[in-house]
């Protein structure tokens, strides 16, 4: 009774590791699983009394060989699919990487510039003394515009770095991967 048990336990095993294996490329202990499967079918049927030729068996064979040969070059043609896919996926992710890096330099070279900008406007409000009541409501819009713009672009500048953090994940991801389906085709 307990060995019908151990045997229910481990059918449910292989059975939820096939089901999760995709069904585009079959895992090689099912294709071994079928392979033998097929070749007792071949030879349970058959009688060593009977009167089989040697080329009815040659040319089970060499279709079994062929069946083989179609399923190898499959498998291969799905992985080097699944491989450019990948490097197609990791050279958009650079690229990607590349122009948010000029994004971010852009950035801080006009946040720089409304910094000097504000510094500039800072002194030149120092040196001004003539009509001050409506120079100063005018600077002070100024100001509060550039303050605005400035809080902009330092979320912007936030938003970019998260944005690089995320391509820099994306670029790791990717290399785990080509990795892993590298040694998967070895």
């Amino acid at each position: 009774m307990s060995s019908l048990y151990t045997r229910s336990k481990e059918f449910t095993r292989n059975r939820k590791s096939q089901s999760d294996s995709p069904p585009a490329s079959p895992s090689p202990t099912a294709k071994t699983l079928r392979h033998e499967r097929l070749s007792r079918l071949e030879s349970g049927g058959s009688n060593p009394s009977s009167s089989d030729s040697y080329g009815d068996r040659a040319s089970a064979r060499a279709r079994r060989e062929a069946r083989e040969a179609r399923l190898a070059s499959l498998t291969s043609r799905v992985e080097e699919d699944s491989n450019r896919d990948y490097k197609k996926l990791y050279e958009s992710a650079l690229t990607e990487n590349q122009k948010l890096k000029t994004k971010l330099q852009e950035a801080q070279l006009e946040l720089a510039d409304i910094k000097s900008k504000l510094e500039k406007m800072a002194q030149q409000k120092q040196e001004k003394t003539s009509d001050r009541s409506s120079m100063l409501e005018m600077e002070k819009r100024e100001r509060r515009a550039l303050e605005r713009k400035m809080s902009e672009m330092e979320e912007e500048m936030k938003v970019l770095t998260e944005l690089k953090s995320d391509n820099q994940r994306l670029k790791d991801e990717n290399g785990a991967l080509i990795r892993v389906i590298s040694k998967l085709s070895k």
